[in-house]
C-alpha cells in the first residue's frame, strides 16, 4: 500500500522528534525542566523562520492574511502545548516512564473525538477501532502487570496523566484549527506560517516566565549551546512535519500514528544502550503496527 503525504510527514516527524527527546534529555540535568523545555522554543525559532522563508522562495508565494481565529487557534494550541509539557514532568516526579506514557498515549482517542466536536473532523467506527487497537499496542508495550494495577489504584496522578493528554490533543487540535483557519496559500506555506508563530508565542511566554523566576536556567542554554542548538533545530524540523500532517489529515490520524515513536525509541535504546525487546514489548510493537496499518486503510 503507496502510503499517503500525511503518513510520510508524521514519521518523518515521529523519527525527527525520537532524535530530539535523546539530545534534550541531557540538558534536562543541566538547566531544570522549564530550561530544557524553553531550549525546544527558543532554539527552535529561528530555524522555523528559514523554513518559512525557504518555504516561500521555493513556491513564490507571499505570506497568508493572518486572521483573528488563526491567531486564536495557534495561541491555544501553543498553551495548551507548555501546559501539557508541565503536568507530564509533574506526573513523571512522582510516577515511573511506563505508567505516565500510558496515561498520555490515550491521547489519540481524546484527539478524535474532540477534533470531531471542535474542527468537525471525520470521525467513523472503523477510525475509532483502528486508533483504539493502536492504543492498545502502546499500553501492552509500556505496562508491567504492576503498572496496570498501579494505573487503576493511583486515582490523583492518574487524572493529571489523562489532562496532560487531553492537553497535548488540544495542543494539536489548536495547529490544526489554525492552519485550516488560514484563507488561501498551499497547505506547505500554511503549517510553516503556523509554525513559526507558534515558535514566537511560546519563545515568548517562556523567555518571559523563566526571566522572571528563573535567569539561570534561561543564560544556561546559551553556555550549553552546542547541545541546545540540535535540539531546537530537531524541535523545530519535527515540528514542521507535524504541522504539515495537520494540514492534510485530521489531528487523530496524525497522532495515532505518532504512536510509532515509540517503537523508535525502542530503536534508540537498543542501538545506544544495548536494551532488547522483551515477548510482551514484542506483542504490544505487533498489535500497535496492527493499529497504524488498520488506521491507514480506513483513512484513505
Amino acid at each position: 500500500m503507496l502510503l499517503p503525504l500525511w503518513a510520510w510527514s508524521a514519521l518523518a516527524a515521529a523519527l525527527a522528534q525520537t532524535g530530539r527527546n535523546a539530545t534534550q534529555s541531557g540538558l534536562t540535568a543541566r538547566l531544570g525542566t522549564l530550561g530544557a523545555t524553553n531550549v525546544r522554543f527558543l532554539f527552535g525559532l529561528p530555524f522555523a523562520g528559514v523554513f518559512l522563508l525557504a518555504g516561500l522562495h521555493l513556491t513564490g508565494e507571499a505570506l497568508p492574511d493572518m486572521t483573528p481565529r488563526a491567531v486564536g487557534f495557534t495561541f491555544g494550541g501553543a498553551l495548551a502545548q507548555i501546559g501539557a509539557t508541565a503536568l507530564m514532568l509533574q506526573v513523571m516526579r512522582s510516577q515511573s516512564f511506563g505508567l505516565t506514557t500510558a496515561w498520555l498515549k490515550v491521547e489519540p482517542v481524546l484527539v478524535a473525538l474532540v477534533g470531531w466536536l471542535i474542527l468537525g473532523d471525520a470521525l467513523t467506527l472503523p477510525m475509532l477501532g483502528a486508533i483504539g487497537v493502536a492504543v492498545l499496542g502502546v499500553l501492552i508495550l509500556t505496562l508491567k502487570p504492576e503498572l496496570g494495577r498501579a494505573m487503576l489504584t493511583g486515582t490523583g496522578p492518574a487524572m493529571m496523566g489523562l489532562l496532560a493528554g487531553l492537553a497535548f490533543g488540544l495542543s494539536a487540535i489548536g495547529f490544526r484549527g489554525a492552519i485550516t483557519a488560514l484563507p488561501e496559500g498551499s497547505f506547505l506555506i500554511r503549517s510553516l506560517t503556523i509554525l513559526a508563530l507558534s515558535l514566537a508565542m511560546q519563545t515568548a511566554m517562556l523567555v518571559v516566565w523563566l526571566g522572571a523566576t528563573n535567569r539561570p536556567a534561561l543564560t544556561g542554554s546559551f553556555a550549553a549551546f552546542a547541545p541546545s542548538l540540535a535540539a531546537g533545530f530537531l524541535g523545530a524540523l519535527a515540528s514542521a512535519f507535524w504541522f504539515i500532517a495537520f494540514s492534510l489529515t485530521s489531528a487523530a490520524n496524525v497522532r495515532t500514528l505518532a504512536l510509532v515513536e515509540v517503537i523508535f525509541a525502542l530503536i534508540v535504546a537498543r542501538v545506544a544502550f544495548g536494551q532488547g525487546v522483551n515477548a510482551r514489548q514484542g506483542l504490544g510493537i505487533a498489535v500497535l503496527l496492527v493499529g497504524v496499518a488498520l488506521l491507514l486503510r480506513v483513512s484513505t
